[in-house]
């Protein structure tokens, strides 16, 4: 499936309002789609990505070979059907794929944003999001769906808009982050502010980037992303000459993600997922709760360490306590939180049925 990436800068007085106060007078939103919206305008999924994704969920760019990230779910006859369905991936608020970011230049200033980015949280990205569906005359949506960060941006969208969407898919994720996770995400957040080559966040003119402390907060992440029995599975004890071969793991993927990624980018996406809570603007998660309108599935992996899934469970009780629709799934995989990357075969049929199950609320919530 060819594909290509698009783009729309919005412009206008305050086109765009974060929650934190800041507006921007100019917004640039990259994003994909696939497949055809049809007369009704009632066939589209929306696909989120997560931490470090991009727009590019699936397909193949002209003359390059670079596979989307979600490309055995999404396109003609696959889990996410784009013969009958029209996806729209897009890249989210503050990051460092096109859409505007800390490493977008500022028109106010001519230089990049830096740490003058203001300060944003995943309703800023559903929100900008909104603004890419008003752009395209769109206004339902069949289904929300995402893994990581990505399945909060999907809870998040049917709080927010609960007269808009009819499902929400939220994959190995939560409406809020554990303690734990806040805890590995402040590490991370160090090893980038107290690199020498930071500058405080101005370094894109220097000869010398934060490229150890993004790469070191790669690594941290990436143990967090697995299982201990994959670790077990693929490295044992194993070494070359100099390095364990976990180690060499690792460093391979730190230095790989200094090539594709932006320090800040990276700070204001974990801040952004620190804060994030879909009851901050309600008071309460029962309040939160009573606001959803749309069918929420929540498929769980069995060695998660970052979202459990005794949180999950506990969320669709809660949800389905409070009057709404909710159901959930456990997968059991060695491949721990990137099982929603990598193990499709084994989410794709549930992801595929609940886009189909026709609403039964005997049926669905449970």
């Amino acid at each position: 499936m060819i594909v290509e990436e698009k783009k729309v800068t919005l412009k206008g007085k305050n086109i765009f309002t974060t929650e934190s106060g800041y507006s921007f007078d100019e917004l640039t939103i990259v994003y994909e789609t696939y497949g055809k919206l049809n007369k009704e305008k009632n066939n589209v999924i929306l696909v989120e990505h997560a931490l470090s994704g991009s727009a590019h969920a699936a397909g193949v760019h002209p003359g390059k070979n670079n596979i989307g990230w979600w490309d055995p779910l999404i396109g003609p006859g696959k889990y996410i059907d784009t013969d009958k369905y029209f996806v729209i991936c897009s890249n989210f608020l503050g990051s460092c794929y096109g859409t505007t970011g800390p490493s977008s230049i500022n028109p106010k200033t001519g230089k990049p944003y830096g740490l003058r980015f203001p300060k944003i949280n995943i309703r800023d990205m559903v929100r900008v999001q909104k603004l890419l569906l008003d752009y395209l005359g769109i206004d339902r949506i069949k289904v929300a769906i995402g893994g990581s960060m990505g399945g909060m941006q999907a809870l998040e969208w049917a709080v927010t808009y609960p007269d808009l969407v009819d499902k929400s898919i939220v994959i190995a994720a939560d409406y809020k982050l554990t303690p734990l996770n806040i805890a590995y995400n402040h590490v991370g957040i160090q090893c980038i502010l107290n690199d020498p080559h930071f500058y405080g966040g101005d370094y894109y003119d220097k000869p010398h980037k934060p490229d150890k402390g993004l790469s070191t907060a790669r690594m941290l992440g990436m143990i967090t992303y697995k299982s201990g029995d994959l670790f077990d599975y693929r490295f044992d004890r194993l070494r070359d000459e100099n390095n364990f071969e976990v180690e060499n793991y690792l460093n391979y993927h730190g230095l790989s993600f200094i090539n594709r990624f932006d320090a800040n980018s990276y700070l204001y996406i974990l801040w952004a997922m620190n804060e994030h809570d879909i009851t901050k603007p309600y008071g309460s998660l029962k309040m939160a709760l009573k606001r959803i309108k749309a069918e929420i599935l929540m498929i769980g992996i069995d060695t998660d360490m970052i979202f459990p899934s005794k949180y999950m469970r506990d969320f669709i009780k809660k949800l389905n306590a409070s009057g709404g629709c909710g159901k959930f799934e456990e997968i059991s995989s060695m491949q721990g939180h990137d099982s929603f990357l990598v193990d499709i075969d084994k989410i794709g049929p549930i992801i595929s049925d609940f886009i189909e199950e026709t609403y039964n609320k005997e049926m669905v919530c449970v």
